[in-house]
């Protein structure tokens, strides 16, 4: 029986992990199908985490998280939880052969990822020209044009990555102004080979054996069409939380949640569930940075400690 069971191995699982044991958990497991780290670790640059005065990449800044957290006691299980329910006062977690560990609390921290855009042509050419990871590919595309789909601040943050590496970047933006943050926007325009496609949408991604050749935009105010020939399109328009291990043989949810499948949680990142937490990019309201993912998984920790101490 687990004190606490941690579900995903990012910053907020991490950081969970680290502050439950160091409060006086002894049997606490994080399981993660994956390396520890979470999607952070794709990240080409970060500069805005406190404490880092040099710019790191995400890999960089992950790297000794999991070390730390061990050291103090916490175990690490590279499997999938496939379930999470809960019968009387004892979760059950069921894993992806079947097998079942029960605990006594449990913290979701599965996190989210990238959306679709549900253009045509997305899924025909993805990976052969249509990609979610700059970090990943844009080396594919060294002195050659690229896109960038979506206006948030992954997609600028990404935007001015490539532009690094590419001869030009076109933002396809569906408004005229952009959700990201003012430090992130002013970042792009400070790229002289970043050009901005507003009030469009991309009607379909083409291409051939090859992969794909370019994209046909549509302007939403004169509906004029406008063919942009690229090599390479990368698509950041949001992310789909990942919240299937919450989800009952009923086809509801162990917990409440909102219309975009994000968990419910207060303050304290208690769910509506009693001993069940959330944490990270799968909550309500998530800044999606690093260090607001370490600031849930430690306030759930801490949550966490008191619910089992009632327990007892």
């Amino acid at each position: 029986m687990l004190d606490l069971a941690i579900i995903g191995g990012g910053p907020a699982g991490l950081t969970a992990g680290l502050y439950a044991t160091r409060g006086g958990l002894k049997d606490v497991t994080m399981f993660e199908k994956g390396f520890p780290g979470g999607q952070i670790t794709q990240s080409s640059e970060i500069e805005n985490y406190p404490g880092q005065s040099e710019v790191v990449t995400g890999m960089d800044l992950m790297m000794n998280w999991p070390e730390q957290c061990q050291r103090f006691g916490l175990k690490h299980e590279m499997t999938e939880v496939t379930n999470i329910s809960k019968n009387n006062n004892i979760f059950n977690l069921t894993f992806i052969d079947g097998s079942i560990q029960q605990a006594k609390s449990v913290l979701i921290a599965t996190g989210s990822v990238p959306k679709k855009a549900g253009v045509k042509g997305e899924d025909k050419y993805f990976g052969k020209g249509v990609s979610t990871c700059a970090t990943c590919d844009g080396f594919f595309y060294k002195d050659k044009e690229v896109v960038v789909l979506g206006g948030g601040d992954a997609a600028i943050e990404e935007a001015v990555y490539l532009a690094k590496i590419c001869s030009k970047v076109y933002v396809v933006h569906r408004r005229d102004t952009f959700r990201a943050a003012p430090n992130t926007i002013e970042h792009m325009e400070k790229c002289d080979n970043i050009e901005l496609v507003l009030d469009s949408t991309v009607q379909e991604i083409i291409g051939d054996d090859s992969g794909v050749t370019g994209i046909i935009v549509e302007n939403k105010n004169t509906k004029e069409t406008r063919q942009i020939d690229v090599p390479g399109v990368f698509v950041f328009v949001g992310r789909d939380v990942l919240n299937e291990t919450l989800k009952q043989e009923d086809g509801s949810f162990l917990c409440d949640m909102n219309d975009w499948g994000e968990v419910i949680v207060d303050l304290s990142m208690r769910t509506s569930v009693p001993g069940l937490f959330a944490a990270g990019d799968i909550r309500i309201e998530a800044p999606k940075q690093v260090v607001c993912a370490a600031g849930d998984g430690a306030t759930a920790a801490l949550q966490a400690i008191s619910y089992v101490d009632s327990l007892a």
